[in-house]
């Protein structure tokens, strides 16, 4: 088993997940987080940290299909070992529905 990050990250970018995980398997894109699968030792202390709840076991409903996208783009993106803030409109659109048809970018984050 594995986490996942899904669309509910999306320009929010919130990481106090990445401070608290103790094997560093977040990638960061420009506009949200992913982890990467098979770095990912299932130990579970990143969701509850998570405001918007985006991440979750791969074996909540609707996560599978989450686990490839996570893998994809953790081998692009660059990995993220620190706590930045989070994105300028992140509490706003926080619950906003479809932001992965509508606001999901493929490039990556700074990585700093």
């Amino acid at each position: 088993m594995t986490y996942i990050v899904n669309d509910k990250c999306i320009m929010c970018k919130y990481t106090d997940c990445v401070e608290v995980c103790p094997v560093d398997c977040f990638y960061e894109g420009e506009n949200m987080l992913v982890i990467h699968p098979d770095e990912c030792i299932d130990c579970g202390v990143c969701e509850p940290e998570c405001p918007p709840e985006a991440i979750l076991p791969d074996t909540e409903p609707g996560a599978p299909e989450w686990v490839e996208m996570n893998r994809k783009f953790s081998e692009l993106w660059p990995n993220i070992t620190q706590q930045k803030a989070q994105m300028p409109d992140a509490d706003k659109l926080r619950d906003t529905p479809g932001k992965f048809e509508s606001h999901f970018s493929e490039a990556p984050g700074t990585g700093d």
